[in-house]
């Protein structure tokens, strides 16, 4: 009997010293599971040049961005009270699907990898767009369009003209005109508002 609790109680201090190590390395480590570190590391390890891996980056950025608008049109058609926001989030839903397929088959011919999920950054908008409630959401959910579309013209428009690649230049410079046009709905989908 003795060796028996002996042996649960050799067992019970190994999953806890495990337990801890694990906490230990998540909180010092940052979460290893986040789509974009995942890819961005991958990307590291592949590339020994700092341009070749910059444009990696460019693209892994890229895909957060159309990862993010996806899921925050879903649910902007979904929870919207007005017709302009649920109109919005369509448009974003389906020019950002588009969009990300085009940069999939970009990153494969390049053997960049990017992320193929919502990232940690993303989930934490959806989380925070969630939240709201009645035309607060419609009001939120177009301050994060103008916003974001905002901060993507400004990395798309240095890729196109500071990207290594020709064929990341070319395809960062396409995706911009359809970037303002969304700022614009944006911007006066949140002045109706």
């Amino acid at each position: 009997m003795k060796s028996v609790r002996r042996t649960a109680n050799r067992s019970l201090v190994f999953l806890g010293g495990l337990g801890l190590s694990l906490f230990i390395l998540n909180a010092c480590g940052g979460n290893p599971d986040d789509p974009k570190e995942i890819a961005e590391e991958q990307n590291e390890e592949k590339f020994d040049d700092r341009k070749s891996e910059k444009d990696a980056d460019f693209l892994v950025e890229a895909a957060e961005i159309n990862l993010e608008e996806i899921k925050l049109g879903e649910l902007a058609q979904e929870r919207a009270m007005t017709a302009e926001t649920k109109a919005l989030g369509k448009m974003m839903v389906t020019e950002h699907t588009a969009a990300l397929k085009e940069l999939k088959t970009l990153a494969a011919n390049k053997s960049i990898t990017i992320p193929a999920v919502l990232t940690e950054d993303g989930q934490d908008a959806w989380d925070d767009l969630n939240e709201e409630k009645g035309i607060d959401f419609d009001k939120e959910y177009a301050g994060m369009m103008v916003k974001g579309h905002k901060s993507a013209i400004r990395k798309f428009e240095n890729a196109s003209s500071n990207a290594e690649d020709a064929d990341i230049r070319n395809w960062a410079s396409s995706m911009l005109p359809g970037l303002r046009t969304h700022l614009e709905h944006a911007e006066a989908c949140k002045e109706k508002l």
